[in-house]
């Protein structure tokens, strides 16, 4: 399996991480997982069907796909005629380019995409796909701002430990009104989205953890209350123990 990451072009860099390859090869044949990160994307299918969402979606060939925000792992297989590409959003970025419904209806799940909002597979590969989509998204950008950018800030800056009380406080939101800017732009409520950030900081912990680091100071470096709290955290999150990561 070969996999690459490119940058968007400078003016789409505050609302896209990156656009993304993956090709499978002869020595694939397999389930590919992923870990929920908080951020909504795109998928265009140029290989064969490709299942996803644990094998309850089939990816199409020549078709736009929907990606809706993770608070669990999801698997999708892998062969030798796999060709996706993607798009990974910031997390609040995806009203910048469409009007949907709440990504709320997405939560964990892979969608068809409207074709008159889909990408155009004929003009996608006549030159260069990053071309295409830097000039699709430029296009579509309505450099729509929610009031969610100074949270996400907070909590990616408190590595998700600030409470969502003292979110609100900060940033002159109620919390009535937080949720549901989050359950509607982003897909997940507050505290969902700051448990994802934990759990990456945790996972880059354990990824590059010395032999003396036990998981009970990882535990504690990340607000949970102990290495037990930590391991379930873990498992629920990405299907693993944190000894199998």
């Amino acid at each position: 399996m070969k996999y690459k990451e490119i940058n968007p072009s400078h003016n789409l860099q505050n609302q896209i991480h990156s656009y993304w390859e993956l090709r499978g090869d002869t020595s694939s044949n397999h389930w590919e997982r992923i870990f929920p990160d908080g951020c909504p994307g795109l998928i265009m299918n140029h290989g064969d069907n490709c299942f996803t969402d644990n094998g309850t979606m089939k990816m199409e060939h020549g078709k736009t796909y929907m990606v809706g925000a993770m608070t669990t792992f999801k698997e999708s297989y892998i062969n030798e005629h796999t060709h996706l590409i993607g798009i990974c959003l910031k997390p609040s970025a995806f009203a910048s380019f469409f009007s949907y419904c709440s990504l709320s209806e997405i939560k964990n799940n892979t969608v068809l995409l409207d074709k008159n909002l889909s990408f155009d597979r004929d003009l996608f590969f006549k030159n260069n796909y990053t071309d295409y989509l830097n000039q699709f998204f430029t296009d579509r950008n309505n450099n729509k701002a929610t009031r969610l950018s100074s949270v996400i800030d907070d909590i990616q800056v408190s590595r998700g430990l600030m409470t969502i009380d003292e979110l609100s406080k900060q940033n002159g939101i109620s919390i009535r009104q937080l949720e549901r800017l989050f359950n509607s732009f982003i897909g997940l409520t507050p505290k969902e989205y700051a448990n994802i950030i934990r759990l990456q900081y945790a996972l880059n912990l354990i990824a590059s953890q010395k032999e003396h680091t036990s998981l009970s100071d990882i535990a504690f470096e990340c607000g949970y209350y102990d290495h037990s709290h930590l391991t379930n955290a873990v498992k629920r999150h990405t299907g693993f123990l944190p000894s199998e990561l």
